[in-house]
């Protein structure tokens, strides 16, 4: 009973989520895959962490003030996270959002109060893209404070204060392997920093998806993507602060068919509902299972709330839009083919913080 919270507000129920392993596929891979809970979070993702901690740091430095409003370009659920953080501390939020996004996100975001300002989905090199948008209505106003999310150090800190030691805590200092997608690189970095710190030989896994620019940048210094994924805010076109914090030891691309066999998968046998990100996350941690020793234990993120991806992943109309297709691979093809895929494991040995 007295892991037992009461709160005052929401912010205060953000973070301590518990750590749920994926039993089907640890038993079939024969090492412990973990999945930390952060759709427990009020806000329903792991994003709620870094919107408290950013909104927390920016009012005892003073940049943010009583009656300023908070202005954030997002993807989605940073701004439902930021829109739970400043309901609760009393403050306004504009939300400015891409409008491609589902609609349980939009939604979501106004529900809890903010307001949302939708925009065409560009390229960021064009000053009309979501993040241009969301500085330029900051830098004109005194009003508006910026929350900044990649650029923001805060974000990474909230990992490296509270996710790392929780994850740490919970598997009482055994963690061998983590793996992480990377959108703003806060999670990866804060968690990789203090995990690291501990145990210097634990691996740190990024997982990055079609359509993002991490694994070639990991690879060739060079940003290039091809093609693209149903994943939502996450992928790095540039370079950002965030990211820079970061340890990585190996990194993964994945494509979203696999996100789709993943998680019909383990919907079907642990009545685990992920959202695509965390499908991401959780393909990885089982191919850096396939090829790592037995007995492993192997952390990874349940982002959000899977329902948020239930127009996407789970709508075989959207999936065959995509030129996917609805029907998952078995399981045991997955597995052989992994295993055959050493290859497709990036070793991380270019210094990609200057």
């Amino acid at each position: 009973m007295s892991s037992l919270r009461r709160a005052k507000h929401q912010a205060e129920l953000i973070g301590k989520t518990d750590l749920l392993r994926i039993r089907s596929l640890s038993e079939l891979c024969g090492s412990d895959i973990y999945v930390k809970c952060e759709f427990q979070n009020p806000g329903g993702s792991i994003k709620d962490r870094a919107a408290l901690q950013m909104v927390e740091d920016a009012m005892a430095s003073g940049e943010l003030k009583p009656g300023m409003t908070i202005v954030e370009g997002t993807a989605g659920n940073t701004g439902i996270g930021l829109a739970v953080v400043a309901k609760a501390l009393g403050l306004d939020l504009l939300v400015v959002m891409p409008n491609d996004q589902t609609r349980e996100k939009t939604q979501m975001i106004e529900l809890h109060g903010a307001r949302l300002m939708a925009v065409d989905p560009v390229p960021f090199k064009n000053d009309n893209h979501f993040y241009h948008t969301a500085r330029r209505l900051a830098e004109n106003s005194d009003s508006y404070w910026w929350a900044n999310q990649f650029e923001n150090t805060s974000n990474m800190r909230a990992h490296y204060l509270h996710t790392g030691p929780e994850i740490f805590q919970q598997l009482d200092g055994k963690v061998d392997v983590l793996v992480s997608v990377s959108g703003t690189g806060g999670t990866i970095a804060g968690n990789s920093r203090y995990l690291k710190e501990q145990n210097p030989q634990a691996e740190v896994w990024l997982a990055d998806p079609d359509g993002s620019g991490s694994y070639n940048f990991l690879k060739t210094g060079e940003f290039v993507a091809q093609g693209g994924s149903m994943t939502e805010g996450i992928g790095i076109m540039r370079r950002v602060e965030n990211f820079r914090q970061a340890q990585i030891d190996y990194a993964l691309n994945l494509p979203d068919q696999d996100l789709v066999s993943i998680a019909d998968y383990v919907r079907r046998h642990d009545g685990i509902v992920l959202g695509s990100s965390s499908a991401l996350n959780v393909a990885a941690a089982y191919f850096a299972a396939l090829h790592r020793p037995p007995g492993q234990n192997i952390v990874t993120f349940a982002c959000d709330l899977g329902e948020r991806s239930s127009s996407k992943l789970y709508n075989p109309e959207y999936l065959q839009s995509r030129g996917l297709n609805p029907q998952p691979e078995s399981i045991e093809h997955l597995t052989a083919r992994y295993k055959e895929q050493g290859e497709r494991v990036l070793q991380v040995t270019r210094d990609y913080k200057a």
